[in-house]
């Protein structure tokens, strides 16, 4: 088993949502951390660890951003993070079962999960995977339940998020 650190520099934490029933509000969390435990010759005792810092959470508009982080919805200033840990990992249909913390309530999630892909040298001679996974979760379950009425009926803000990941690491020596 080998240990693979999460290279934040060239991961990506992304979410989508509805906006008013009609489009997709997309955004991204700037700071991540986590931990790959992985055997090539044994892919179904991989696990991992991640973190994600919630206070670095952008949309592309301010307001918006400010208004996710307060009590409403996230309430960075008492949970500033939220985490996955995973306890299953099914290379056979590439899922990834582990329970997610947001907002203090954690659930039991599944990510679909392409990779990782082969390993390769980059230019320092460091060892790297990469991984994509994704996973829809409600955001009511996890006690993000702001929204507004609307005039013409539905809401401001849809109740699935899907969270995509773009993950790269590196083998630690």
């Amino acid at each position: 088993m080998s240990t693979w650190n999460l290279d934040p520099a060239h991961s990506v934490v992304e979410f989508k949502v509805k906006h008013m029933m009609i489009s997709n509000v997309k955004g991204t969390f700037g700071k991540a951390a986590g931990v790959l435990d992985y055997d090539e010759a044994a892919p179904a005792a991989a696990s991992i660890e991640a973190t994600v810092d919630v206070t670095s959470i952008a949309t592309g508009d301010a307001q918006r951003d400010a208004h996710l982080k307060g009590p409403d919805f996230f309430d960075v200033e008492k949970f500033p993070a939220m985490a996955f840990k995973s306890f299953k990992v099914v290379p056979a249909d590439g899922t990834v079962e582990g329970e997610l913390t947001i907002k203090g309530v954690t659930k039991t999630v599944a990510f679909e999960v392409e990779g990782p892909t082969a390993p390769g040298k980059d230019p320092w001679g460091n060892t790297r995977v990469a991984v994509e996974a994704t996973t829809k979760i409600s955001r009511k379950e996890f006690g993000l339940t702001w929204n507004a009425a609307l005039e013409t009926g539905g809401v401001l803000v849809g109740d699935d998020v899907t969270i995509t990941i773009d993950a790269q690491f590196v083998k630690q020596a």
